[in-house]
């Protein structure tokens, strides 16, 4: 293997599990802040990782052009987009306000990415996975992209809990860096974890003002066979899955990354 890869209810308290590796110190309490996405890269299961507990947003507005219902896979030997369409809706809805299409046809999915993945090595465990996912009868988009975490965390044996937002007793008009400041303080968290692609949306010293610990996930770099092709990053993790053995991802996404405090802005 190459190393060489680019880029509850209600309640304001939490029991939290302990992370005794990665550097984790004697009473930390890390929480990580996230929209749900589908199928999404192995950064965030990095983020999930690193996390005592991962609050995933239903309140917060959809966004049309991000990653909430759509991922990239590997077609031919380029990244190309799947997505799980959506029934219209006011463009100011938010993600638990969202639904699935009546006309989502899942097979015609299914079918296109048994075309692309067939010969892969791992190919039946990771497509049980999928079809799984796909499957789900739920219209919700909110709780039908959660379930497929869910999914993937089970399979990864991932344990963080997962909160939807808006079980949080905070005010929840506030925006940006000060909402995730009135989560992590509801939370008692002591450390605030981000994707690294979030660098320039906070401000460390505003985070030290509130007695937090501000880190982000660095992945490290690597790379696997992805058929005869060169090989293509920051795919979902369903490319992963179809390449690679499960231990090996778990392995993965146990190790494959660092808590870094001070990040250069991702370009």
């Amino acid at each position: 293997m190459t190393w060489v890869m680019p880029q509850a209810a209600h309640q304001s308290t939490l029991e939290f599990r302990p992370l005794p590796s990665r550097g984790k110190a004697m009473g930390e309490k890390r929480i990580a802040i996230m929209q749900p996405y589908f199928f999404p890269y192995i950064g965030y299961f990095h983020l999930l990782h690193a996390a005592d507990a991962l609050v995933l947003y239903d309140n917060l507005q959809y966004t049309k052009k991000g990653w909430i219902n759509r991922n990239r896979m590997l077609v031919n030997g380029s990244d190309v987009l799947f997505s799980i369409p959506l029934r219209k809706a006011s463009d100011y809805s938010t993600i638990e306000q969202r639904e699935v299409s009546e006309a989502f046809d899942r097979r015609k999915l299914l079918n296109r990415v048994r075309a692309a993945y067939q010969k892969a090595p791992h190919f039946a465990e990771a497509m049980g996975l999928f079809a799984t996912a796909i499957e789900y009868s739920e219209p919700n988009l909110f709780r039908f992209i959660k379930h497929s975490l869910v999914l993937l965390c089970e399979h990864l044996q991932i344990r963080t809990p997962i909160i939807d937002s808006s079980s949080v007793r905070i005010d929840h008009s506030a925006r940006g860096q000060d909402k995730v400041l009135a989560i992590c303080r509801v939370l008692d968290a002591t450390t605030y974890v981000n994707a690294i692609g979030g660098v320039e949306l906070y401000d460390q010293a505003e985070f030290g003002a509130a007695g937090l610990d501000l880190r982000f996930i660095q992945s490290e770099n690597w790379s696997y066979q992805q058929f005869d092709h060169p090989f293509v990053a920051w795919l979902s993790i369903l490319d992963v899955l179809m390449f690679n053995p499960t231990e090996r991802v778990r392995q993965w996404v146990e190790n494959g990354y660092t808590l870094v405090a001070n990040p250069a802005p991702v370009s």
